[in-house]
This record gives C-alpha cells, sequence and structure tokens, in this order.
C-alpha cells in the first residue's frame, strides 16, 4: 500500500510544473506541491527556547509557506518531515494596511496520510495585533 501511495505522490511531483512545486499559490484556487520542512508548536519559551506544548500547532513548508493555530491540529500534528502535501490558497483578505499581508488562508492536504486542514499564515489578521 505504501508503494502504490508513494508511487501516485511521484506521478503528481511530476506532473507539476516546476514553478507549482517551488512557490507559494498566489491566487486563490491555485494549488502547488511542497513538502513538510518543520513541525512545531505554536510558542516557544523565551528563555530556554524550548517548545511549549499545547500552544498550538505550526507547520513550515519548503516552499516558504509557513501555518499556525492556537488550537492543536491532529491532521497537523500526524504529519511528518518531508512529507509531500498538496497547499491550496482559500482566501486573502481585503482592506488590509500597505504591506501588510498576513491572514491568507490555506487548505493543505498530507498525500501522505489524506489527512486535510484549514489554516492561516499568521496568528493575526492583517491589521490585528
Amino acid at each position: 500500500m505504501k508503494s502504490a501511495v508513494l508511487l501516485m505522490v511521484v506521478a503528481l511531483l511530476a506532473s507539476q510544473p516546476a514553478q507549482a512545486r517551488e512557490h507559494l499559490p498566489r491566487r486563490v484556487g491555485q494549488c502547488v506541491v511542497t513538502s513538510v520542512m518543520k513541525l512545531e508548536f505554536r510558542l516557544e519559551d523565551p528563555d530556554t527556547h524550548e517548545p511549549v506544548r499545547d500552544s498550538g500547532s505550526a507547520i513550515e513548508f519548503t516552499n516558504g509557506g509557513y501555518l499556525v493555530s492556537y488550537d492543536t491540529i491532529p491532521a497537523v500534528e500526524a504529519s511528518e518531515l518531508g512529507d509531500p502535501v498538496r497547499m491550496c490558497l482559500v482566501s486573502i483578505p481585503r482592506g488590509c494596511p500597505a504591506g501588510d499581508q498576513r491572514g491568507r488562508e490555506y487548505r493543505v492536504t498530507n498525500l501522505r496520510t489524506h489527512n486535510s486542514w484549514r489554516l492561516p499564515d499568521a496568528e493575526h489578521m492583517c491589521g490585528g495585533a
């Protein structure tokens, strides 16, 4: 079963244009294939730099994407470093102050686990704290 899933992932990656594997989606509805680079808790102790458990989920991707939640997201927690994912931009906030790009929301599907989640790229929307 794992080898069949791996073959499907390899075929999907090969079918994507190079730019779709390297950048964040820019338009609502656009999707890219990337992979998990880092799994974290939302907060880190400023003195010890140790992760603060139960502070929420955070995940970083090889294309520079970063998603975060105040809640612990089981689908994120089930991911592993290197997992291929499909990342789709689902919303872009409007009326943001110049230069404030926060608040884009993405739907991500882990191609190994087939779990999906929808998270923003920041803890606060544009114009927020």
